[in-house]
């Protein structure tokens, strides 16, 4: 089993071996590191060399615990999934989408660049499957037909998915904070306002609800629109 030397840094400065100088190496390990590079370099650049870099160890290590990129990738998302909470199945199906929704966003935003595991074409690990089957189940449940349960959970993921990537580009500008931010949509405005009116009439009267979103109020009321129309199907 590959196991990787861990140092300490002792009161003189030099370098000494310490008392767990062997972690053995295993798929937890490998997935916690996987999700850090993920955060810092995003999955285009993940590697197994990258990972078994970080880890300290060759990358024919890691095939031991792990079969190839795409089994690396379900145990990412089934990681992530494991942050998912769900709402009292009792609570009515609207509500229950709702707070599935409002959490997945927020565990999506506390892994960043975790929104790329979601839309990788790898056939996905239990911990994935689980939360489709509760999000099938909510939609069974609220008597949706069989045929378009999956494209009404395909459409709310992808709401989410879809949401939280642009909104997440404006957190990933270094040393962006929020006064900056604030200036920034201010400049927007002032852009819009100077539009020739003649030719974006609509820019201008809009562009302060364009350049002013309540996220998180944008972000409910895009799946509320959703769950309008889709009881627009029940029977």
């Amino acid at each position: 089993m590959a196991r990787r030397r861990i140092y300490s840094v002792n009161s003189s400065g030099s370098n000494e071996l310490s008392e767990s100088a062997h972690i053995p190496l295993d798929p937890a390990r490998i997935t916690h590191i996987a999700l850090q590079l993920l955060s810092e370099i995003g999955l285009k650049e993940l590697s197994m060399r990258k990972i078994a870099d970080a880890l300290g160890v060759k990358t024919a290590s890691l095939y031991y615990h792990v079969k190839d990129k795409d089994q690396l990738l379900q145990l990412l998302a089934d990681r992530v999934c494991e942050d998912m909470l769900w709402a009292d199945a009792s609570l009515p199906w609207q509500e229950q989408i709702l707070y599935w929704g409002d959490h997945f966003r927020k565990v999506l935003q506390s892994y960043r660049n975790s929104v790329e595991l979601f839309n990788w074409n790898y056939a996905p690990g239990y911990g994935r499957l689980t939360q489709i089957e509760k999000l099938f189940e909510v939609l069974v449940l609220a008597g949706f037909q069989d045929n378009q349960i999956p494209w009404m959970a395909s459409m709310l993921k992808n709401f989410v998915l879809g949401f939280v990537v642009e909104e997440l580009q404006h957190s990933v500008i270094p040393n962006v904070k929020e006064a900056q931010l604030d200036k920034q949509s201010g400049n927007h405005q002032e852009f819009y306002q100077h539009l020739p009116k003649e030719r974006f009439p609509l820019m201008i009267r809009l562009g302060t609800y364009m350049t002013n979103s309540d996220l998180d109020n944008e972000f409910r009321f895009g799946l509320e629109v959703l769950m309008e129309g889709f009881m627009t199907k029940l029977s």
